[in-house]
């Protein structure tokens, strides 16, 4: 029997409700493009597959992908490597058409969950929609509205691009071994009228990790270096990052795009 191994950040769903609340949110039907990121044993794997023609499975370690091949599941495929790395706009062209939803879905390692989120902004275009299993303090961020303590830059880049719910809490006991945090489940949409250009994203990037950067600090500090070309009102020079609309950042963003190195 596999191990789970630390290093990757496993932890193995096994609580039968959730796991079946988890299949009814992704509503799998045949025609649907789907890739499961770190598929572990198998716990949505099996019931995904029963009610899709083809799942493809992206899984790191060379342990699990041996398990995964010896398995010879129909409409199974089985892809070796790093998420991080993983070209999710090419699989989502290659698959994508006007028949079936492409959907990427998983319970993603604790320790590469930020990372991978603004990885997979860049296939956004090409995907229907994420379901994600994500340790709740990151969810709760996701999702924050500006004013509250949890708005942060992973909250302004990503409610950007995806409408985002938190759709299921799920406690530590539904996993092997159990985590020392609580988990849920989280449910992107890519915005359908997102018009930013490369450099207006880019500009993006800039201007909130600028906001962000001393997150106590007014934003007459934090964006001094922005201050001339957004022309921010007193009111604005006297916010914190957290207290600024998403809409505000994007206008910010277009404001300066322009002028910013891409």
């Amino acid at each position: 029997m596999h191990r789970a191994r630390k290093r990757f950040g496993q932890n193995f769903l096994q609580d039968q409700g959730i796991i079946y609340s988890i299949v009814a949110l992704i509503n799998p039907s045949p025609e649907m493009h789907v890739i499961e990121i770190g598929p572990g044993l198998g716990a949505l794997t099996r019931p995904l597959l029963s009610n899709l023609d083809q799942l493809d499975l992206l899984e790191i370690d060379r342990d699990l992908v041996a398990y995964w091949n010896q398995e010879s599941l129909q409409g199974l495929t089985i892809i070796e490597g790093d998420a991080l790395k993983f070209d999710f706009d090419a699989w989502a062209i290659n698959h994508g058409d006007k028949t079936g939803l492409t959907k990427v879905v998983g319970n993603l390692p604790y320790n590469i969950s930020s990372p991978l989120l603004f990885h997979l902004v860049s296939a956004a275009a090409h995907i229907d929609e994420q379901v994600f299993m994500l340790q709740a303090e990151v969810v709760e961020r996701m999702v924050a509205p500006a004013g509250s303590s949890d708005f942060s830059r992973l909250s302004v880049m990503l409610q950007a691009r995806y409408e985002m719910e938190l759709v299921l809490e799920v406690p530590p006991e539904a996993f092997d071994p159990a985590p020392k945090v609580n988990s849920a489940v989280v449910r992107m949409i890519p915005r359908q009228h997102f018009d930013l250009s490369l450099a207006q994203w880019n500009a993006l990037e800039q201007v909130v990790a600028a906001a962000f950067s001393q997150r106590r600090k007014m934003l007459r500090t934090n964006l001094q270096n922005f201050s001339d070309r957004l022309k921010l009102t007193e009111e604005e020079l006297k916010s914190r990052a957290q207290d600024i609309s998403v809409g505000r950042y994007i206008e910010w963003a277009k404001t300066l795009s322009p002028s910013v190195r891409t």
